[in-house]
């Protein structure tokens, strides 16, 4: 009797688990011309940054739909005038597409939206026209973190700082070389979607599980929220590394 008890009272635990942690997203329906674009892998992970809501794209129904439709709200437009509304269907996870919804309107995901690049060119505009304002987000985590951070997760690859300037693989640039890059920022907010970084890399609450199929080729960065901030923190307070011509990036 006890153990059906425990038993019970596991998975009841499990289930609570499970259910929170799929509380902490929404599933997006998307018109697939814009899912050809790429312009939601360069926007969703940004999004699922700054709140921890991760989004996953499916095809048919889901929790949110962005197109090209009268239905929903318009969130931004292509160059040819053509519209794109989300629409937010009823449900328990309505209360994260909102925040998809204030995140794509605020400031902060307006900028975002002129950012996407397709083809060289920026393919889509907020609705209200805004200024493009080409500033550094300051993030507000711990630097002194971020630097401990950067040295015992990142440092396996690249140089840091002087403290671990024999360390890395020489064929990875250094934090310093990555600075000098015009989109530096771009790059590091959204590194963990960038290759070779999500085949090993674990974002708390933003990246998807590993497949059992496909297992992490080594072991995995993993990083909290908090980590992550602290992270991007210490990167905006280090210098640029003076290397005498542009880095080429292939």
């Amino acid at each position: 009797m006890l153990f059906r008890v425990l038993a019970g009272f596991a998975l009841a635990v499990s289930l609570s688990v499970v259910a929170s942690a799929q509380s902490k997203g929404f599933r997006l329906s998307a018109d697939p011309v814009l899912v050809e674009t790429g312009a939601l892998r360069y926007l969703l992970p940004r999004f699922a940054l700054k709140t921890g809501v991760r989004v996953e794209v499916v095809d048919g129904t889901g929790d949110a739909h962005l197109a090209p439709s009268a239905d929903g709200l318009p969130v931004f437009q292509s160059l040819d005038g053509t519209v794109f509304h989300l629409s937010i269907a009823d449900g328990g996870q309505a209360d994260h597409a909102r925040r998809f919804l204030e995140w794509l309107t605020s400031d902060i995901g307006r900028r975002a939206i002129l950012k996407v690049k397709v083809g060289g060119a920026a393919p889509f505009a907020p609705v209200e026209a805004v200024a493009v304002i080409d500033v550094v987000e300051e993030p507000t985590g711990d630097i002194v973190l971020g630097e401990e951070v950067a040295l015992r997760k990142c440092g396996r690859c690249h140089v840091i700082s002087k403290k671990n300037r024999f360390g890395g693989i020489g064929s990875t640039p250094s934090f310093g070389a990555l600075k000098t890059l015009p989109a530096w920022q771009d790059r590091f907010d959204t590194f963990w979607t960038l290759n070779p970084h999500p085949a090993f890399t674990q974002i708390e609450g933003v990246t998807e599980p590993f497949d059992p199929q496909r297992p992490s080729p080594i072991a995995p960065v993993e990083l909290t929220l908090t980590e992550l901030e602290a992270l991007l923190a210490y990167v905006v307070s280090i210098k640029p590394k003076d290397l005498g011509k542009a880095l080429i990036v292939q």
